[in-house]
């Protein structure tokens, strides 16, 4: 792939990385380029901010879970760009214990393989020359990784800035960016990460701010000269669809599918009819194939249970043809849900799950599966790969298991999935399958 790119990534999460990234793709934009941006590792709601950004759409790509012919396929999806700006997840280096598909996960990982230098966002609070030590062990931890350089963030002050250049000077790292200290450079949170890009009260100013200021204090220039064009990628294919007409939900409780899966779903042809169970709207009746996907069900679980329409239609179609929930999607296909007041929601009651945020409990890591049953689009004894994120309990899970599922490290999770008639859920979501 000849088109340029390069990572933004840092040493942890919490550095206003995805701020400087959003601001970078939307500068980069105004100067005229087409820009692809891609998100390092699995996250569903960072690509949603950057479509914001650039007006294209965000791919998730993951070494832990992708073999190289997904990655080659999810990476020519930037045919057609000027420059790709990808964004990593949690602290540059960071990854699981052991390999996995093809790899540990970190994003240093998918930039080395990707061949885009990085450019590392430090948050430079509470400390001077300091930062060039933190930023030298970076440098050198890899040293085939290319650094094209560091953005200082939150710097206090023009005194503050000089003694941070002077460690950088020392070590021999290039400054790209200083970034005063400003109170107003977050996005809004909740408990699984940043809001949902569609749920910010005033997206398109903020983007436009952060431009602005990244535009003010940055080396756009230098940036775009540091970009390196990518490594040559083999022939690859996008996932297939699980059926041909596919009614998707799809509102602020069920949101969280990978942009990939879609697209290679409507690539091969399937025809995706999008429904909103909080707007009490049936799945489509004809459809081969209802798919809940993950989200905020909890935050919007006395709306679900009033949502007879919705209920009484899923059942309807679960009668003679398959439905299959994600995470959020899986606890809504459940018999009840208990919000985190302790209020029981009835849900659809297709499967007998019954899930809990009254006491949270985080569930967060990727995951390994293979099917004990089929589920759509996958027969029985297919090896998948996904990963988990939510803070709900099982109270009761009294159906038959869907997979054998375990850690990135092989160790077994009790989050199995669960199957009745023609329903069936996990609280993993689905990436890819690895046919082995």
């Amino acid at each position: 792939m000849s088109i340029p790119g390069l990572m933004i990534s840092a040493p942890s999460s919490g550095t206003g990385k995805t701020t400087v990234m959003l601001g970078l793709l939307r500068a980069l934009a105004e100067d005229g380029l087409s820009v692809q941006p891609f998100k390092s590792g699995p996250d569903y709601i960072d690509p949603a901010f950057h479509r914001a950004a650039v007006g294209r759409d965000s791919f998730n790509l993951d070494t832990w879970a992708m073999d190289e012919r997904l990655l080659a396929a999810i990476a020519a999806q930037a045919e057609g760009a000027d420059i790709i700006v990808a964004e990593g997840s949690m602290g540059l280096y960071d990854g699981v214990a052991t390999r996995g598909a093809t790899g540990f996960g970190s994003s240093a990982e998918t930039a080395a393989r990707m061949g885009w230098p990085v450019v590392l966002v430090l948050d430079v609070g509470g400390q001077a020359q300091s930062a060039a030590a933190t930023a030298l062990g970076f440098a050198r931890y890899w040293p085939d990784l290319p650094l094209a350089g560091v953005i200082l963030n939150r710097v206090a002050s023009p005194r503050h800035e000089r003694l941070i250049r002077l460690g950088m000077e020392e070590a021999g790292l290039r400054v790209l960016g200083v970034l005063p200290r400003r109170g107003d450079l977050t996005l809004p949170e909740r408990h699984l990460g940043l809001i949902q890009a569609v749920e910010h009260p005033d997206l398109e100013a903020a983007i436009a701010g952060y431009a602005a200021f990244l535009r003010e204090h940055v080396d756009l220039a230098a940036i775009r000269a540091a970009a390196l064009a990518g490594a040559a990628n083999m022939p690859g294919k996008l996932p297939q669809p699980p059926a041909q007409r596919i009614a998707l939900a799809r509102d602020e409780a069920f949101s969280f599918t990978y942009p990939h899966l879609l697209k290679g779903w409507r690539e091969a042809g399937a025809e995706i009819v999008p429904f909103s169970p909080l707007a009490d709207e049936a799945p489509d009746a004809v459809a081969d194939l209802v798919w809940l996907p993950g989200g905020y069900p909890e935050l919007h679980a006395g709306r679900l249970a009033a949502a007879e329409t919705f209920k009484a239609g899923l059942r309807r179609h679960a009668e003679t043809r398959p439905v299959h929930g994600e995470c959020g999607g899986y606890m809504a296909l459940g018999a009840a849900l208990i919000d985190k007041a302790g209020a029981r929601h009835e849900m659809a009651g297709l499967l007998g799950l019954v899930t809990s945020y009254e006491t949270r409990k985080l569930h967060l890591g990727y995951r390994g599966a293979r099917l004990v049953a089929p589920m759509p689009g996958r027969a029985a004894g297919a090896v998948l790969r996904g990963h988990e994120f939510h803070y709900s309990t099982i109270l009761d899970e009294p159906d038959a298991p869907l997979a054998e599922v375990a850690d990135a490290d092989g160790n077994p999770v009790p989050e199995t999935g669960s199957r009745r008639g023609q329903v069936t859920g996990t609280f993993f979501h689905l990436i890819a399958e690895t046919g082995a």
